[in-house]
């Protein structure tokens, strides 16, 4: 049964272990929720190994409150704030999937103090602009300009994924690889070959971009964004091991 926190008017929805430190914050995708194969994998690790977890869902996503159509990536990274600030205590080690990614980049930005290491799986910082903007025709552009939205069909989901112009601009705020940015703790990026949704160019970018003295990407030769069978889920707990060291 998840608990809530009520944060920034909006209800959060959580699922926590207490335990050892360095605890564990997972940070979700894109439409997805805390109930997911990585997540849920997390938590029984951690649980075994006696260390603190936090997983939780987005306003709207998952169990809390809130249209996803309403939501925008600030609102998205104030919740992880929120979550790190209330729920949390001590240092913590970021696991961030595909969107968490960039949410896990904002939060260690506004929050360095809190992280001990940090967890990349999928990464996609600035995707809104990078891959959605960038890739809209003008046609999608013109639709958005008019009606506020467009239409993007997914793998991942019954329906479309509504793509609203307050995400594309309000994303274009959130932007991590266009600014400096220190990340003064060990990093693991983990990485599909046969990712379709997450371009191998968006993990060697990252690389390129931060300043970390403790950074190593790794990629898996056909692994896909889920990045979630029985290897690649042995691979995200041996690296949130490593960075907890």
């Amino acid at each position: 049964m998840a608990e809530y926190l009520n944060a920034n008017e909006r209800r959060i929805a959580y699922h926590k272990l207490d335990g050892n430190g360095p605890g564990v914050v997972f940070l979700g995708g894109f439409k997805s929720d805390m109930d997911g194969t990585k997540a849920v994998y997390l938590q029984d690790w951690a649980q075994a190994q006696g260390r603190a977890f936090l997983r939780f869902d987005y306003s709207g996503h998952g169990q809390s409150s809130e249209a996803f159509t309403d939501g925008c990536i600030g609102d998205w990274a104030a919740d992880a704030l929120a979550v790190l600030d209330q729920l949390t205590d001590g240092p913590q080690v970021l696991v961030g999937s595909s969107m968490g990614g960039w949410m896990s980049l904002l939060t260690a930005r506004a929050r360095p103090e809190r992280v001990k290491g940090l967890v990349g799986i999928a990464a996609a910082p600035d995707f809104t602009e990078d891959s959605m903007w960038a890739g809209f025709s003008e046609a999608q552009k013109a639709e958005m300009a008019a009606t506020g939205r467009v239409e993007l069909p997914s793998d991942y989901d019954d329906g479309p994924y509504v793509i609203t112009q307050k995400l594309i601009e309000d994303g274009r705020n959130q932007l991590v690889l266009r600014s400096p940015l220190s990340l003064p703790f060990p990093v693991r990026l983990l990485h599909g070959t046969a990712d379709v949704d997450v371009a191998m160019s968006v993990p060697l970018r990252i690389v390129d971009h931060v300043a970390c003295d403790d950074l190593r990407l790794t990629f898996v030769k056909g692994a896909d964004h889920r990045f979630s069978d029985d290897a690649c889920l042995k691979m995200i707990t041996d690296a949130v091991t490593e960075v907890s060291q």
